[in-house]
């Protein structure tokens, strides 16, 4: 190859199995530098949002500079809450994957902070279009625990009767759309909404979060145009946290300095969020819903995280990367930093937080106790067979009724 000639290039993550994980290389801004601007600030005004990265929790967990969203310890220990539970829901439900009682499942490990605060931060009337890693936004909405169960179940009590792969949830009284394994779907149907809602004259908006891979999908361009175009009321976020399944996020990115910047060429307020930060995804999901009832347009926002366990079930990372990496992870784990701040309030300690993780603990066994007794997968019972002809058709033409009388049901 002669001097000066092109070479292919592929974006490979910084350590693979084997290496010894060292972040030192990332330049993030310190907790309560970011300035915080009022909502109706022109985009082009604050690009610097996009590079930076909105904090509030300090290395002392302490609450720190504008972002603060001066949340009360009520209000706090409530998402505490919903996000442990979220951690030992996820580590149960695994547990019983692993036992082959349901076929399928994905945790939330160290995003739990993304759709916990995410969602404490919006109205419930709000609509969401979530991925498959925000079942926090369930919790922090009040959703049955047993009927998320027998949806991952597959069972009699299955509210999608077996449609969908387990964790694919939805839950329409809670204004909670149904997650699309196609990935980013989503994105373009929130702004849709979203725009449905202004239309309309109404007061909610709209909120969809995929994660760091989907950005390099047609959907996510379609998203960010319509939303730009129409000035939409809608949060479109992306959870960088690292990988997409095993592609390193420097596949999706590019040479961006982040995923942030995307938003910047559509002319979005563009805001790049500590993910592993309850108060600051608190405070700019909260800006950013501001921004869109006052008639501000839609707000993209990177929520800067990391995957701490596997994709999915079905998915190895000890072959793409090292198996310690979380551990240094520069922006810690959620839970622990919200914890440590509420100690540090003087609300909270190590006593009442073990009696917290004893009673989800118990909520979490007697929940899937009640959801057996509605069927296994193995065992059933399921959901009945004529139901495969329902919810699709408002009249049922001769062809499903020939189909149904072939089976008798």
């Amino acid at each position: 190859m002669s001097n000066g000639q092109s070479r292919f290039h592929v974006p490979a993550p910084p350590f693979r199995p084997g290496d010894a994980p060292d972040f030192s290389h990332l330049d993030l801004q310190k907790a309560g530098e970011a300035k915080r601007p009022d909502p109706l600030t022109a985009s082009v005004k604050m690009t610097d949002l996009a590079f930076g990265l909105i904090g509030v929790l300090d290395h002392n967990h302490q609450a720190v500079g504008e972002w603060d969203p001066r949340l009360s310890p009520e209000v706090l220990r409530e998402g505490l809450s919903h996000m442990v539970l979220t951690r030992i829901y996820d580590a149960r439900m695994l547990k019983l994957q692993r036992q082959g009682k349901m076929s399928f499942y994905m945790k939330s490990l160290g995003e739990e902070a993304v759709a916990v605060a995410g969602a404490m931060a919006l109205n419930k009337s709000d609509m969401v279009f979530p991925s498959y890693r925000q079942q926090g936004i369930l919790f922090a909405r009040g959703r049955n625990i047993v009927d998320m169960m027998c949806h991952c179940i597959s069972n009699s009590r299955d509210n999608l009767k077996g449609r969908q792969l387990p964790v694919h949830y939805t839950w329409a009284e809670g204004n909670f759309f149904s997650i699309s394994g196609n990935l980013g779907t989503q994105f373009p149907q929130a702004v849709g909404y979203a725009m449905g809602c202004a239309y309309k004259g109404e007061d909610t908006i709209a909120a969809s979060w995929i994660g760091d891979g989907t950005t390099a999908a047609p959907d996510f361009h379609a998203a960010m145009t319509l939303a730009s175009t129409y000035r939409a009321p809608v949060i479109l976020n992306v959870v960088n946290n690292q990988w997409a399944i095993s592609t390193y996020e420097g596949i999706a990115k590019g040479d961006a300095a982040t995923f942030a910047s995307k938003g910047l060429g559509y002319g979005l307020a563009s805001l790049r969020v500590d993910g592993n930060d309850f108060l600051a995804i608190y405070a700019a999901t909260k800006w950013a819903a501001d921004r869109a009832r006052k008639g501000g347009g839609a707000t993209f926002i990177e929520l800067f995280t990391y995957r701490a366990d596997a994709h999915s079930t079905s998915d190895d990372p000890a072959r793409y990367r090292p198996k310690n990496e979380f551990e240094k992870w520069p922006l810690g784990d959620p839970i622990e930093r919200l914890k440590n701040h509420l100690i540090g309030l003087g609300e909270w300690d190590e006593d009442r937080h073990a009696k917290l993780e004893e009673q989800m603990t118990a909520l979490v066994v007697k929940s899937y106790k009640e959801a057996e007794s509605h069927g296994t997968l193995h065992d059933g019972p399921l959901s009945p067979t004529h139901t495969i002809f329902e919810d699709v058709y408002a009249t049922e033409d001769w062809r499903l009724r020939r189909q149904r009388q072939d089976l008798g049901v």
